[in-house]
């Protein structure tokens, strides 16, 4: 291999890695339009976010669907790979856990509008929802069996049951101001200490 070689290859990996963060950069700002918007938000409100031209995200998201559905793998990885980070960072094993059931509520807000949007496509939508369940079902087990060996809440909750019932208390809030959905969810997880 000659020199002219090692810089293509270089380049390549770099340019790889440019494109990476780019596209990155389009799914954070998507997703932050989508909190705010709604699944439906112009594509012009994501461009402007993420300070692009239209034409390129059209030229990484062909449609509407391939913006959502890549918007809900990228949240869910970001979801799945911040739990061991707060566990290693937050001063307890349950202020860990109740961050990232915060990041979970914002995942839960940016989703809202994906079953619509696939309602046709059951199989793509039934994919989706494993991936969801594979990545973060055993983050957050991972974090309330570290929450139970530090004795701050009680053993044996199930995380599948602790993610529905979060979800389920998600439901609706985007449609009444008069409800709050962070803050019963913060009971919830106020709920799971263990008495003292």
């Amino acid at each position: 291999m000659n020199d002219s070689d090692e810089g293509a290859g270089s380049a390549a990996r770099s340019k790889r890695r440019d494109a990476r963060r780019n596209q990155e950069t389009l799914l954070d700002a998507a997703a932050a339009v989508f909190v705010r918007s709604g699944v439906e938000a112009p594509v012009r409100d994501i461009a402007a976010e993420a300070g692009v031209g239209m034409g390129t995200i059209y030229r990484h998201f062909p449609t509407r669907a391939d913006l959502i559905i890549a918007v809900y793998r990228h949240q869910v990885d970001a979801c799945a790979e911040a739990g061991p980070a707060l566990l290693a960072t937050s001063a307890t094993p349950h202020a860990a856990l109740g961050q990232w059931i915060n990041l979970f509520v914002d995942f839960l807000v940016t989703k809202h509008g994906l079953a619509a949007v696939l309602r046709s496509d059951d199989a793509g939508f039934e994919t989706l929802h494993a991936y969801f369940l594979d990545r973060l079902v055993p983050v957050c087990a991972q974090l309330l069996e570290a929450a139970a060996g530090a004795d701050e809440i009680r053993s044996g909750i199930d995380a599948y049951e602790l993610m529905r019932g979060v979800g389920n208390l998600c439901i609706g809030a985007d449609s009444d101001p008069r409800y709050d959905a962070r803050r019963l969810v913060e009971l919830l997880i106020a709920g799971l200490r263990r008495p003292h």
